[in-house]
C-alpha cells in the first residue's frame, strides 16, 4: 500500500535524539533554544516560542493577544476542529466563515459577509489549508480597516510563501504543528510565532506556569512547554524542509500535468502564491468518491478525506449554545466540497514509481 502519510526520519535525527537521551538534559534546554531561533531565522521574522503541540501553539497565540470570556473570533468551517476548539478553550465565540471554491481556503467574501452581520468582532482565525496560502492581500485588508487581530494557522504550511513573504508572517501571531504528518516534524510539538515582544514574553511565561523567576509564578499558566528530544529532531527536520517541500512540488507537478480524468478536478495554485502541498486533495465530482476511494484501496494506493464533516455541524458544537442558529446558509461552497475533497499521497516518501502508477490508476478510474 502506497501510504497518504510518511515521516521522513534520518540518521541525523536518530542521532540526536540519542545524543539528548546520553545528556540527561530531556527537558527544555539548549537544543529548545535553538531550535527557536533556527524558525525565526527561517521565518525572517518575529519571535518563536516552542510548544507541545500545534493546539497549545494556537490556544497560546490567542491567549498571549489578550482574547477573553465573549469575544467573536471569525474563523474557516473547513478545517481540523482544533482550530474552532482554541477559540472555545479561551472563551471566544468561533463565527464559521465559508471558503474559497478554488484554493478551499477561507473567503474574504464570507469575512466581510460576516463581519456586516456582527458587531463587536475582535480578531480572525485563519487556516493555510493543505499548504497554500490565503489570499493575505484581501485578509490583511479587512483586517486592517476593521482593526481585527489576525492569527494565521500554519499547520499544513511549512514553507509556504504569499508572494515572496513566508506564511506565519503576516498576522499578529501564528501557529505551526509539528504533527508525524506535516511537512516537518518533532514527532508531536508546536511553534507559536509572535509579531510583537511583549506578547511574546507573555507566550513564553504562559507555557511554564506563569512563571517569572525560579520559584516565582506571576499567573497561573500551563504546562505547554517542548521535550528537549522533539526539539532535537526539529533543529534537523528544519535543515531538510526546503528540500522536502520542493520534492512535494515535483510530485504534485507531475499530478498536474498527467493526470487528465474528465470528473476530477486537480488544486490549483494561485498565481503569487507557492504550494508546498502538505496535500494534494482532488475533488471528486457526480458524487463518485466513495467509489474512487474504494477502487485506489483495490489498487494498493492510500486515500484520505481530511474534512467530511465542517467544524460546525460535529456534535460538540451543535449541542453548544453559542453556535448561530443560520450558520449553514453561509457555508454553500464548504457543504459541497466536503463531499468531494479527497488526499493522495504526495510526500517526499512516495517515488516515481508510484506517483506514475498513482497517476496511472487515477485516470483509468470508470465513474
Amino acid at each position: 500500500m502506497i501510504k497518504i502519510a510518511q515521516p521522513q526520519i534520518g540518521q541525523e535525527e536518530i542521532n540526536a535524539v540519542s545524543a539528548v537521551l546520553k545528556s540527561g538534559q530531556l527537558a527544555s534546554g539548549e537544543n529548545v533554544l535553538q531550535f527557536q531561533r533556527a524558525f525565526s531565522e527561517y521565518l525572517r521574522h518575529g519571535f518563536c516560542i516552542a510548544v507541545s503541540s500545534g493546539t497549545t501553539a494556537l490556544e497560546i497565540a490567542l491567549r498571549a493577544l489578550g482574547i477573553k470570556e465573549g469575544d467573536k473570533i471569525i474563523t474557516t468551517a473547513y478545517s481540523f476542529i482544533a482550530t474552532a476548539n482554541v477559540i472555545v478553550h479561551v472563551g471566544g465565540i468561533p463565527l464559521f466563515a465559508d471558503i474559497d471554491e478554488t484554493t478551499l481556503n477561507i473567503s474574504a467574501d464570507s469575512i466581510e459577509q460576516i463581519l456586516q452581520e456582527h458587531v463587536g468582532v475582535k480578531a480572525i482565525v485563519i487556516v493555510h489549508l493543505f499548504g497554500q496560502s490565503c489570499d493575505m492581500d484581501k485578509i490583511t485588508e479587512i483586517a486592517n480597516r476593521h482593526r481585527l487581530l489576525l492569527i494565521e494557522d500554519c499547520a499544513q504550511a511549512h514553507g509556504a510563501e504569499w508572494k515572496g513573504r513566508k506564511l506565519g508572517t503576516f498576522g499578529d501571531a501564528g501557529a505551526f504543528s509539528f504533527y508525524p504528518t506535516k511537512n516537518m516534524t518533532t514527532a508531536e510539538g508546536g511553534m507559536v510565532v509572535m509579531k510583537d515582544e511583549k506578547a511574546a514574553g507573555f507566550a513564553r511565561q504562559l507555557i511554564q506556569h506563569g512563571i517569572k523567576g525560579r520559584n516565582q509564578f506571576e499567573f497561573i499558566g500551563y504546562n505547554y512547554r517542548l521535550s528537549e528530544i522533539a526539539a532535537a529532531i526539529g533543529l534537523c527536520q528544519l535543515k531538510k524542509l526546503d528540500h522536502f517541500n520542493s520534492v512535494r512540488r515535483k510530485n504534485a507537478t507531475y499530478y498536474d500535468e498527467n493526470i487528465a480524468h474528465c470528473n476530477i478536478i486537480k488544486p490549483q495554485e494561485v498565481r503569487g502564491v507557492r504550494h508546498v502541498y502538505n496535500q494534494y486533495a482532488l475533488r471528486i465530482l457526480n458524487g463518485k468518491r466513495d467509489s474512487f476511494i474504494a477502487y485506489m484501496e483495490k489498487e494498493g494506493i492510500g486515500t484520505s478525506i481530511y474534512y467530511p464533516y465542517s467544524i460546525p455541524e460535529q456534535a460538540c458544537y451543535r449541542s453548544t449554545d453559542f453556535l448561530e442558529k443560520e450558520y449553514d446558509k453561509r457555508l454553500e461552497v464548504t457543504n459541497r466540497m466536503k463531499h468531494e475533497v479527497v488526499s493522495i499521497p504526495v510526500h517526499p516518501g512516495v517515488i516515481q514509481d508510484e506517483i506514475e502508477r498513482i497517476v496511472t490508476a487515477i485516470n483509468h478510474f470508470e465513474v
